[in-house]
């Protein structure tokens, strides 16, 4: 151990010392700023090469995990009243800077409206009560796949954090009476071995948010960081630990931790064991490594990791931790106008982490500090004063108290006005609606194919029509599979096209074509026209779009819809699709992309699913590729009949 400074953070803060205290362990600080880099880089800029930068959370577990119990283990912290000034003093670090980032953040999101205030009122009562995780599980949010900004959505692993720091104090004794250090930590690692047993189990079964967000599932970090809090308490200083030799290999030791998680951090994210718990034992498993030649008498590793400028992120890593997202959510709503969900661009990504240091940095020196110095009562008996004080006192301690009093209120107001449901998800269900109630609806109900006919339709269908005048299939010709965007227009493409059959579904990708175009032949329902739109979820495939082809036959019409989405890998998606049509004489695309980039206020709030307008103009693209079919025919019939005597009349071109 080294002496140095007298506080010492534990989950980007752990626990706080009193100033009597001279004692902290080695190398923690640097460990927590490689941690809060590796969470901010994965959030704030998700191009470069750290796919698996959440890993850094799992750093922060051990850290905490092992910080809390060395400090509990002290004589100075055991007995009722310690445990009490344990939870006071563990308040009086959190709950500052906490309120202040919930307060400012919400107010912000309310002056900004839209999508960024659904949920508010769950999302402000879980961050404040410290049960983010559980009520987001009890929600049903989807970690993984969120449609939507969640602005707090950051919160669940301090709502981890402070549920170990209730219980933990509490168990801690029971675990005593345990005789034998090495019986104490071995029933640790067993906890600890059931935790990511847990985790795998509930992945296995779907359940990969319920694992993640779960404290049961994702202890196994806290716990690890226990045993190694168990396994080293009242560790010796002797002199030949200060040796060269034993120096080399700490200094290895954590070497080879850093290399873990950073090796963890590169891994690519996967809702299966590989990630969950795989990578994250790999991180946790580097992190009790890492700590471990940290704290090696008289470390190099450790005083390496306590450079001056891993020390100063250190400090602040729990305030850097608690703004990046929210700040990252805001500045992408102000000017793109969609959330994380629909990546982030550098400029956005630079101004978030910089907004997020100022905002760090200021919090950390007017709010936090003099809290942590003073406490609450003699904090606000100083801002009594300072109102009844000398007049520049006392303009500074108001425009204090104002601010706070409009950030209240802003949270207030935003918790009020949220909307119950996200402009995207409202779309959603309205095409879920108009779905089920084409699907329930009796024979007898559905439109017949006079009924069904557009006025062009039926106009060329008379013995009056002109030869020349286009003709857009019927509604009742017409089988549609798509994802989400699709769903979020059938009201409009089952009003354009009465009688369509739409089939489609929430994160559907081109991967699911073959099967259910199969399934819809085997049962007799693919009709003459087929339009695809499966291009949102993730790049396309040749060979899939082949089997597609092959699928429908030889006499139908295959319909592409390209994509619209704020996402890096649509502009391959519509170049594979055009191309993909150039080749084929039977494939045409349906220019939503094209047809909708005039108009994005007709979008919901991701940028992605149209609203009820913009499923009008979805609708409209696709009655745009028929004409351009229907055009097509018309140009080849001619063609034909001006062809030279004692050739073919007939059209190569599917009916």
């Amino acid at each position: 151990m080294n002496s140095s400074r007298p506080h010492a953070d534990a989950y980007l803060s752990t626990m706080t010392q009193t100033p009597s205290s001279s004692t902290r362990f080695a190398g923690l600080d640097g460990l927590r700023a490689v941690a809060v880099i590796l969470v901010v880089v994965y959030h704030l800029f998700p191009a470069l090469p750290l796919p698996g930068g959440f890993v850094g959370v799992d750093v922060f577990f051990v850290i905490s995990g092992f910080l809390i119990t060395s400090l509990l283990l002290r004589p100075s912290h055991r007995g009722p009243g310690r445990l009490i000034d344990f939870w006071r003093r563990r308040a009086r670090r959190l709950l500052p800077a906490l309120v202040v980032v919930i307060t400012v953040c919400a107010t912000v999101a309310w002056l900004l409206g839209g999508d960024l205030l659904v949920g508010m009122g769950r999302q402000v009562l879980g961050a404040a009560t410290f049960s983010y995780n559980w009520l987001a599980v009890a929600d049903g949010t989807d970690y993984f796949t969120a449609t939507a900004p969640e602005l707090f959505r950051n919160f669940w692993s301090l709502a981890v954090e402070e549920q170990f720091y209730v219980v933990w104090p509490l168990l801690l004794p029971l675990v005593l009476l345990i005789p034998g250090r090495w019986s104490r930590v071995a029933l640790l690692m067993v906890a600890a071995g059931g935790s990511a047993w847990w985790m795998a189990q509930l992945v296995s079964a779907g359940e990969v948010t319920r694992a993640y967000f779960g404290t049961d599932a994702h202890a196994f970090g806290l716990l690890l960081g226990i045993a190694l809090a168990l396994a080293t308490a009242g560790m010796p200083d002797r002199e030949w630990m200060r040796r060269r030799g034993m120096q080399v290999c700490a200094l290895l030791v954590g070497i080879v931790g850093i290399g873990a998680i950073v090796v963890a951090s590169t891994i690519p994210e996967s809702p299966d064991l590989v990630t969950f718990p795989g990578t994250l034992l790999l991180a946790t498993a580097g992190s009790v490594l890492a700590v471990f030649a940290g704290i090696w008498p008289g470390s190099w590793f450790g005083r390496g990791m306590d450079a001056a400028p891993l020390r100063w992120v250190g400090d602040r890593s729990y305030g850097i931790y608690l703004w990046h997202w929210p700040v990252l959510v805001l500045v992408l709503s102000g000017v793109r106008g969609y959330g994380p969900e629909g990546g982030v661009p550098w400029a956005e990504g630079m101004l978030a982490l910089v907004l997020s240091l100022v905002a760090t940095a200021l919090s950390y020196r007017f709010v936090e500090q003099p809290l942590r110095r003073y406490g609450f009562r003699r904090s606000l008996g100083a801002l009594g004063r300072r109102i009844t004080g000398r007049p520049l006192a006392r303009f500074a301690g108001l425009a204090a108290l104002t601010v706070a009093l409009i950030a209240v209120a802003g949270t207030s107001a935003a918790i009020v006005q949220a909307p119950h449901a996200t402009s995207a998800s409202a779309a959603i269900h309205r095409g879920e609606q108009a779905v089920q109630e084409a699907a329930s609806a009796s024979p007898s109900e559905s439109p017949s194919p006079s009924a069904s006919a557009s006025p062009a339709a039926s106009a060329s269908a008379s013995p009056e029509a002109s030869d020349d005048q286009i003709v857009i299939p019927e509604g009742v010709d017409i089988t549609a599979v798509g994802d989400s965007v699709m769903l979020a227009s059938a009201p409009s493409l089952m009003q354009k096209f009465p009688g369509i059959s739409v089939d489609a579904e929430v994160s559907r990708s081109i991967w699911a074509g073959p099967d259910i175009l199969s399934a819809l032949a085997g049962n007799g329902q693919l009709r003459e026209n087929v339009v695809v739109a499966l291009g949102t979820n993730g790049p396309v495939d040749t060979g899939v779009l082949n089997q597609m082809l092959q699928i429908i036959g030889p006499e139908r019409h295959l319909i592409l819809v390209n994509a619209v989405a704020p996402r890096d890998w649509i502009p391959g998606v519509n170049a594979d699709l055009e191309a993909f049509a150039d080749s084929h004489r039977r494939v045409w695309i349906a220019d939503w992309s094209g047809a909708i980039a005039p108009h994005q206020d007709l979008l919901a709030g991701d940028g992605i699913h149209p609203a009820a307008a913009g499923g009008d103009v979805f609708a409209e693209s696709v009655w745009s590729a028929f004409e351009g079919i229907e055009k097509e025919r018309l140009r080849a019939e001619k063609r034909y009949e001006h062809a030279p005597s004692g050739r073919a009349h007939h059209v190569p071109f599917p009916a």
